[in-house]
């Protein structure tokens, strides 16, 4: 039985380059999500939604093989990222923020296999989070890069993003920041941690 895995079926979206912008198109691909709100670091609900991701995303990755003898490698931890002020992001205002955290699914995933998985992860964890659902995500023309080191050096990163690259190409946000983690920082130091920063964008009106 081959397994897919989608960093190197969809290289394009998860090998941007290290220090300068790519502008990509994302297709619209389905998710795991759950929503939050304060910093990542203190807030209970943001443990809480990675236990009932990581727990819902692999009880469906082995319904999957058992059910359709289709496996895979479940996706890289994922999280859309906004603020009233979007300043925040840049000088770290974490109290601030408000997040959807999501782990990618495969598009042969259905909903009575999300709602069995979230049954079963129940067992384990208790009550789900009200807002952890399965749905698609259309996400469309992108500015992302690569950035690697401590979450909290992204900020000047961000900056240009924001003050440079997206003005000189005539572009305005178009949806939350979004970051892509391909490290674990539970086993890699802060200074190698490897994340995807994501930006959609349209041209200015």
């Amino acid at each position: 039985m081959a397994k897919i895995d989608f960093k190197k079926a969809l290289k394009p979206l998860y090998d941007p380059p290290a220090g300068d912008f790519a502008l990509v198109e994302v297709p619209p691909m389905l998710f795991v999500k759950v929503n939050g709100e304060g910093d990542p670091n203190t807030a209970p609900a943001y443990r809480s939604a990675l236990e009932w991701l990581y727990g819902v995303s692999y009880t469906v990755k082995f319904a999957a093989k058992a059910a359709l003898g289709r496996d895979y490698v479940v996706p890289p931890l994922e999280g859309l990222w906004w603020a009233d002020d979007p300043r925040s992001f840049i000088t770290r205002q974490k109290s601030q923020w408000h997040w959807t955290m999501m782990i990618m699914a495969p598009d042969f995933v259905s909903p009575d296999m999300f709602e069995k998985a979230v049954a079963k992860t129940g067992l384990k964890l208790g009550q789900p989070p009200q807002s952890l659902r399965l749905e698609p995500y259309a996400e469309g023309l992108s500015f992302q890069t690569l950035h690697v080191g401590s979450y909290d050096e992204e900020g000047p990163v961000l900056a240009r993003l924001h003050g440079e690259v997206m003005p000189a190409r005539g572009m305005v946000f178009n949806g939350p920041h979004h970051e892509i983690y391909l490290s674990d920082p539970r086993r890699t130091e802060a200074a190698r941690l490897k994340t995807i920063l994501r930006q959609p964008v349209k041209l200015r009106a």
